[in-house]
């Protein structure tokens, strides 16, 4: 898996403590639909493996199957938070 982050969600995370943790998260209405939900505190209901990622430590669920590519960028609305994309899709495809 490749790893792609901005300057500004590497930065993010190292302000944080330096960690970032990924999981698959599904709306209640339309559980086909996935995307990736983020934190830099662990969701101590999973249990997560790391990844190689340059800057920070990235963590991903040990049952999750990986993208070819994963794109991490810092977005501000509603909150800072990064925002992971599965192959260039905002959606787990």
């Amino acid at each position: 898996m490749r790893v792609v982050a901005s300057s500004e969600a590497v930065a993010f995370v190292r302000e944080r403590g330096g960690r970032l943790f990924l999981w698959p998260r599904s709306a209640r209405c339309c559980r086909s639909v996935m995307w990736l939900e983020s934190s830099t505190e662990p969701d101590h209901d999973r249990e997560f493996r790391r990844v190689p990622a340059d800057g920070f430590e990235l963590y991903l669920p040990t049952q999750m199957r990986q993208p070819h590519e994963l794109e991490l960028a810092l977005r501000c609305f509603p909150r800072p938070h990064v925002e992971g994309y599965w192959d260039g899709c905002a959606w787990i495809v």
